[in-house]
């Protein structure tokens, strides 16, 4: 068992880079965790993930574009994102720093 205080754990934002901080929280059985911190105007471009994932907003306002289709994540919100499908993340300029966790649905056996 794993017991992980999120935000405590996030990564401290680098303002001045492009992309978001990235932090690997948990590589667990059948899922790995990762916090993302964005800074206002930072992104993940389009990119596919090999596994399915789920995207919750932590604290903060961002976007997400999957396939072509944009959704607002804040606080309490998740999305799920199959296999192989394009997306990417952008912080709300107007929002401030945003902590996003991302659970990559693995299925694989780590221990």
């Amino acid at each position: 068992m794993d017991f992980l205080h999120l935000l405590d754990l996030a990564p401290a934002p680098h303002p001045t880079k492009n992309r978001p901080s990235v932090k690997r929280l948990l590589n667990a059985d059948g899922a790995n965790l990762i916090a993302f911190t964005f800074s206002p105007g930072q992104s993940l471009p389009d990119h596919r993930s090999a596994h399915p994932v789920t995207l919750q907003a932590l604290t903060g306002e961002l976007t997400v574009s999957v396939d072509g289709s944009t959704h607002t994540l804040t606080p309490g919100t998740i999305i799920h994102i199959n296999a192989q499908h394009t997306h990417r993340v952008d912080s709300v300029l107007e929002s401030g720093d945003a902590v996003l966790l991302l659970s990559m649905l693995t299925g694989e056996k780590v221990s």
